[in-house]
């Protein structure tokens, strides 16, 4: 079984000069024991000292995955790992155990987001790996997905949400009907969508897979692989979106990082719960 952290690292998309200067420029190098454990599976953030929000880049020695007292996979130099966690804030899927002393630097979130200031191009890496990942995810799933509707939560903050709608003019804002459908699924994706009001409904092969309220966005798989889109959304109740071209979205990228740590949480989320679905 392949981990995350190697699926991550065999991507084509992934640039492992691009992951190290991103570690280095505002991450802490430690070193770990063979045989101590990193972190633990099911471990959530608790306390000042806490190292469950954390994320790694292996620098030197090998890492153990494992789930309960099977193993899971093995972390190698210049592989990345504890990301999703890191990134999303959901409880670690697994256990990490350094099998040989070992040489690791890490990041937090607030160190990440300080990081993608500097390096708005690894924001879109990781975002690229990571919908590669859920795309992969999503095929798998096929006609097994959930019967049930999950609400997309706000990923902008009300404070970023107001900012971003005072930043672009009224012709990037669309009202939409209830009903109306503002993308279909295969056509190529030249805009992203925040929504401002109302609520928008996401659909996979016609069945409802997510309902998007206000701070919400989507579209963005698409515009960051520029790949076809791989659902369709129509509005749900009469909404107010806001819609973002890709220029517009680079822009966004290097000059707010807090908006592309945001979409990678989000992304990340997506792909955990759709992961969990194939278990």
């Amino acid at each position: 079984m392949q981990t995350p952290s190697a699926a991550a690292a065999q991507s084509r998309l992934y640039d492992p000069k691009v992951v190290l200067a991103l570690f280095k420029s505002e991450g802490k190098l430690e070193e770990i024991a063979a045989g101590k454990q990193v972190f633990l599976e099911n471990e959530t953030k608790s306390g000042l000292f806490s190292k469950s929000d954390r994320m790694y880049l292996l620098l030197e020695g090998e890492i153990a995955l494992s789930v309960g007292s099977a193993l899971l996979g093995t972390v190698h130099p210049g592989e990345i790992f504890g990301e999703l966690a890191s990134i999303s804030r959901l409880p670690r899927s697994a256990t990490a155990t350094a099998k040989h002393n070992s040489r690791l630097i890490s990041l937090d979130p607030k160190q990440l987001e300080r990081a993608l200031q500097k390096m708005p191009e690894a924001a879109l890496m990781f975002m690229a790996v990571i919908i590669e990942r859920l795309r992969a995810a999503l095929a798998r799933l096929g006609d097994k997905q959930r019967a049930n509707a999950a609400q997309r939560g706000a990923l902008l903050e009300k404070k970023l949400l107001a900012e971003l709608k005072d930043e672009f003019d009224a012709n990037k804002q669309m009202r939409v009907l209830q009903r109306q459908v503002v993308m279909k699924e295969g056509d190529a994706g030249v805009l992203m969508y925040i929504v401002l009001e109302g609520e928008m409904d996401v659909t996979i092969r016609s069945q409802l897979v997510e309902r998007v309220g206000p701070g919400g966005v989507f579209g963005e798989m698409a515009l960051v692989d520029r790949s076809p889109r791989s659902a369709s959304a129509g509005a749900a109740s009469d909404a107010c979106l806001l819609a973002i071209n890709r220029n517009d979205f680079l822009s966004l990228i290097k000059s707010r990082p807090a908006f592309g740590v945001s979409l990678l949480r989000g992304l990340a989320e997506r792909l955990a719960s759709t992961t969990a679905q194939l278990k």
